[in-house]
């Protein structure tokens, strides 16, 4: 089945080209499906994406952990469970993924499963358990989405690398990211603006099932795409997977420093549920904070992810130095705030304005470093590149989260200034990158 006028229609004013004449670095095959193959992808990614923000690791959940009585430090490993376990099986999935032809079917079962532990997550929190029981029961379904998710993401870059051309793979990201950006703006203007009597405290379950059904359409949409049958070549036993992608990290020089300038970059996921908890801690936990701090949120991906996708496909190393080198800025001008300005430390509307610069940065920084790699990888490589770059990211994530529990008990200014700092060092390095989008 090829594709619609109307999605060329759509193709062509989305990306500025004729879909039929422009095919770099994807199969002859798949060429002529490149239109709607482009936009399912938005589709998909842009539910997925609405899901992420409606049950954000980084906002909402440190509020459910909240909400149930859980522990505070249980907040602290939400963002390093809910990233390090959707990478660490990665450089298994990359080796298994290779033995099937048609490999969106995996994105698709992954998202019903994401979708099914969000709704859990609800769940919980209605049926009245509390404290150490309740958080640690939310903990463990987060466990198994992160696993689902780590199935999906890395099907995901597989398939659009396959089926989008380069230099239009960031503008997928981008359109996306802008999509459920707007729609987390909404939510979080209600919640931020709506009459108490209209806004109960059971809203933030609603916004849990919400998200649960996103990921549901989600794997729908993406089960409509007209994927070809690709090289099944390559499929490993788990020792053969290992051998080659330690092979293939000690000879690729451009992969090293790759994964180097991710490694430091990991600090603006993290910076993140520090500004809420700190946040929580200077002014509160009205839900109407939680709506302003989504409001930003959704904001931050609304109004710059469609910038960062087009820069990305210009040069993505320039996008990932120059949005990792805003979030070490900001971590700065932050605990300058914190010392110098106490009484403008204790409203909402400072934490809002810093998640959403934050947000603006770490954006740039996800869909620089999601292009770049596949970008790199060229054509035969995808899979193996990024579930080697993700499983490594992953072991450094389950450490740093240990670290990230442990801000919570030290400090959080010193958490967020030694964040900072591996943020800088992230973009000097990006910037020794090799530029994949000109050659």
């Amino acid at each position: 089945m090829s594709d619609t006028p109307i999605a060329t229609r759509l193709y062509t004013l989305a990306t500025g080209e004729d879909g039929a004449r422009f095919c770099k670095d994807i199969p002859d095959s798949q060429c002529n499906d490149q239109p709607i193959n482009f936009l399912l992808q938005i589709v998909s990614q842009a539910l997925s994406k609405t899901g992420d923000a409606l049950a954000d690791a980084k906002v909402v959940l440190p509020w459910l952990i909240g909400a149930v009585g859980a522990p505070v430090y249980l907040i602290g490993f939400l963002v390093p469970i809910r990233e390090s376990l959707a990478l660490l099986p990665q450089i298994l999935v990359g080796g298994v993924l290779r033995r099937f032809s048609i490999r969106k079917h995996f994105w698709s079962i992954s998202s019903l499963v994401e979708g099914v532990c969000i709704a859990g997550m609800a769940l919980v929190g209605l049926s009245g358990l509390q404290g150490h029981a309740a958080g640690w029961a939310i903990v463990a379904l987060l466990v198994l989405f992160s696993l689902a998710r780590g199935v999906a993401s890395i099907a995901a870059k597989d398939v659009l690398g396959k089926t989008v051309s380069k230099t239009r793979r960031g503008r997928v990201s981008g359109y996306a990211a802008t999509v459920s950006g707007v729609t987390a703006s909404l939510v979080g203007f209600y919640l931020a603006f709506a009459p108490t009597e209209i806004r109960p405290d059971w809203m933030l379950y609603v916004l849990l099932f919400g998200a649960s059904v996103t990921w549901l359409l989600a794997a729908g949409s993406y089960a409509q795409l007209h994927e070809h049958e690709g090289a099944t070549e390559g499929g490993q036993t788990l020792q053969d997977v290992f051998r080659d992608q330690l092979r293939t990290l000690m000879s690729d020089r451009d992969l090293q420093r790759f994964l180097l300038a991710r490694t430091f970059m990991i600090s603006t996921a993290l910076m993140g549920p520090l500004f809420v908890a700190l946040a929580q801690r200077e002014s509160g936990t009205e839900l109407s904070s939680l709506g302003w701090l989504m409001l930003a949120t959704g904001l931050a991906g609304a109004l710059s992810s469609s910038i960062w996708g087009w820069f990305s496909d210009i040069s993505s190393r320039r996008t990932m130095a120059y949005a990792a080198g805003g979030a070490g800025l900001l971590g700065g001008v932050t605990l300058v705030i914190l010392y110098l300005a106490p009484a403008v430390a204790g409203t909402v509307y400072l934490y809002a304005g810093l998640v959403f610069l934050l947000g603006v940065s770490h954006s740039g920084v996800r869909i620089g470093r999601k292009t770049h790699i596949v970008d790199m990888a060229g054509k035969d490589k995808k899979a193996e590149y990024v579930a080697l770059s993700n499983s490594i990211i992953g072991v450094l994530l389950l450490i740093l989260g240990v670290f990230s529990g442990l801000t919570l008990a030290l400090g959080l200014e010193f958490g967020i200034a030694v964040l900072s700092i591996l943020a800088l060092l992230g973009a000097g390095t990006a910037l020794t990158m090799r530029d994949v989008q000109t050659e």
